[in-house]
Parts: C-alpha cells; sequence; structure tokens
C-alpha cells in the first residue's frame, strides 16, 4: 500500500489541544478503527512541540484518500500530503 507523510500545521491561537471537545474528537478521527472507515492505515503520529505541528505516516490506496481523511485538520491549519517511501526502497532505487 503506497505510504504517505503528512504535516498539519496551525497557528498558536487556533491550536484544536486548547479546546477540549475539538482536541478529542480529533483524537477519536486518528483512531484505527476511524481511519480505517477512509481506507487509511496510521503507521504513526508526533506533534513537535511548542511547535504546532502535527506529522503523521500515513498508508492508503490514493492521495484522495488521506486528503479526505485529514479535512478535520483543516479547520485549524494547512496540510500537506506528501508520496513517500521507506528507506530501504530509496537505497535500492538509488536516490530520493
Amino acid at each position: 500500500m503506497p505510504l504517505y507523510v503528512v504535516k498539519h500545521m496551525h497557528p498558536a491561537e487556533r491550536c484544536p489541544a486548547q479546546d477540549s471537545t475539538m482536541a478529542s474528537m480529533l483524537l477519536m478521527h486518528l483512531s484505527k478503527e476511524n481511519a480505517e472507515k477512509f481506507g487509511v492505515n496510521v503507521r504513526s503520529e508526533a506533534v513537535a512541540d511548542g511547535r504546532h505541528m502535527l506529522f503523521l505516516i500515513l498508508e492508503a490506496n490514493d492521495k484522495s484518500s488521506v486528503e479526505r481523511f485529514m479535512q478535520p485538520f483543516a479547520q485549524a491549519g494547512t496540510i500537506e500530503v506528501m508520496p513517500a517511501s521507506p528507506c530501504e526502497v530509496v537505497v535500492e532505487r538509488g536516490a530520493c
């Protein structure tokens, strides 16, 4: 299944973590069960401390599935979806 790295950024004043209702909704949205409804598998997620940036490593059949899955985050800021490859694939093909 294709791999994607997703970067979400938002301004500090629109940080979803400041609103307990929004924060809970987004955590549930990232759950394995919910992601599967979009045809997405969340391999990893992390927030850069103090930077208001969320990074996700997702698997999905296509970029449009990832974009649909990420729509709730677009309410707070920007979304960038980047096709990606595991390191061993990059080494095998000899270039990033």
